[in-house]
């Protein structure tokens, strides 16, 4: 259970989820695709679409990229070649982090859920085939080609409601996209909305709450039972691991907060960063080839008070160490979450919180859930 107690916004009785970006890391495999495809016209895709196209149905993309890469073919034309392009990849698509979670949670407490997206019915029973269980959790699931117009209309969710058999009004929707939280609110519903673009939430003002992962959403805000997997402020984590030479950051850590951190170079690290959410505090051990294992607390985004450009990846190991060691090979295993990355009013609050975060991780690895993993292999380096 969470630390705090989370102040109720409104009572709901069930849940309408979106699909792809909500439950599913579709954007992963749509820019491999369009990667893949724009090469054949001598093109190359540079994410500048990402925005236009996020929450539009297939069909409603297609013009937007045709248009802006000057592809020499119809709309059409580049439907019917790059669909079988996207089937053959559905099996690829892997849950978003804390997706399994929410909805075996919601289902395990009998919350009635629906699964409501803009691509077609097919589509959406093909992707989620691919995930055990999950076509028996929702008691609904409808497709855009189920209704006259997809979202930003409100027809699918108030669809959704009425196969449901719930008022609008005793709905949540949990979406990423723009276009997906103008229907849910033209619906009348509640509507939680996670960006699935990084640094756009001022698009999402509509929103009744807007959170970074699945790992924020905090049932109990809406009436819904709450999680019980918090440990003393700390979400546990299937492990993962990243490492590489210590690098130079903005060299602020020291300098701004008195706090040393070990930078680690985001390269060769885009796939592995995808399916964990930025933008966030995490914890777990470090190792540093000559030195030894210490805790470490880790931020990976843009640090929203610095609003940085590149994404970092900056552990904090606690301990306090004489020299730089700016090179050696660092290596770490994350174990936990704790919290988003937050903007603060000014730069001692900023130094409070990262100290809080230092605590916690401090206290919970002496946990014996979290203390075990000391002794990863990953850790003992040559």
């Amino acid at each position: 259970m969470s630390t705090t107690a989370q102040p109720l916004k409104k009572l709901v009785s069930g849940v309408i989820l979106n699909l792809d970006g909500t439950l599913l890391n579709t954007d992963g495999i749509v820019k491999e695709i369009l990667k893949v495809f724009l090469v054949r016209y001598g093109k190359q895709w540079d994410g500048r679409e990402a925005l236009k196209i996020s929450g539009k149905t297939p069909i409603e993309s297609a013009p937007v990229i045709v248009e802006d890469y000057g592809l020499p073919c119809a709309t059409e034309e580049f439907i019917s070649e790059i669909t079988p392009m996207f089937s053959n990849q559905w099996c690829k698509i892997k849950a978003l982090p804390g997706a399994d979670r929410l909805i075996k949670h919601l289902r395990h407490h009998e919350v009635p859920m629906a699964l409501a997206s803009n691509s077609p019915k097919a589509d959406i029973e093909a992707k989620i085939s691919y995930h055990e269980g999950w076509k028996e959790l929702f008691s609904v699931v409808i497709g855009g080609d189920e209704v006259m117009i997809g979202k930003p209309s409100p027809e699918l969710f108030l669809e959704a409601a009425n196969r449901l058999k719930i008022e609008p009004s005793n709905l949540l929707v949990i979406e990423d996209s723009v276009p997906g939280v103008t229907a849910g609110k033209a619906a009348g519903m509640e509507v939680v909305a996670m960006p699935s673009l990084p640094k756009q939430t001022h698009l999402y003002t509509s929103a009744d709450e807007v959170i970074n992962s699945l790992f924020d959403l905090r049932p109990e805000k809406w009436g819904l039972p709450p999680f019980q997997d918090w440990i003393e402020g700390t979400l546990p984590l299937e492990l993962w691991h990243i490492g590489g030479p210590v690098i130079h950051g903005f060299g602020r850590g020291s300098k701004l907060l008195g706090i040393p951190t070990a930078n680690l170079s985001t390269e060769g690290y885009s796939d592995l960063l995808s399916e964990h959410p930025s933008g966030a505090v995490y914890f777990g051990w470090a190792g540093l080839s000559a030195r030894g294992i210490y805790k470490m607390v880790m931020s990976i985004g843009w640090n929203p008070y610095f609003d940085d450009k590149e994404k970092t990846i900056e552990p904090w190991l606690l301990h306090k160490f004489d020299e730089d060691f700016y090179g050696e090979e660092l290596r770490l295993v994350i174990v936990g979450y704790i919290r988003p990355e937050a903007n603060f009013p000014s730069l001692e609050s900023l130094i409070a919180k990262i100290h809080e975060d230092r605590d916690i991780a401090e206290r919970a690895l002496d946990l014996p859930l979290y203390a075990k993993h000391r002794d990863d292999q990953y850790l003992k380096m040559p």
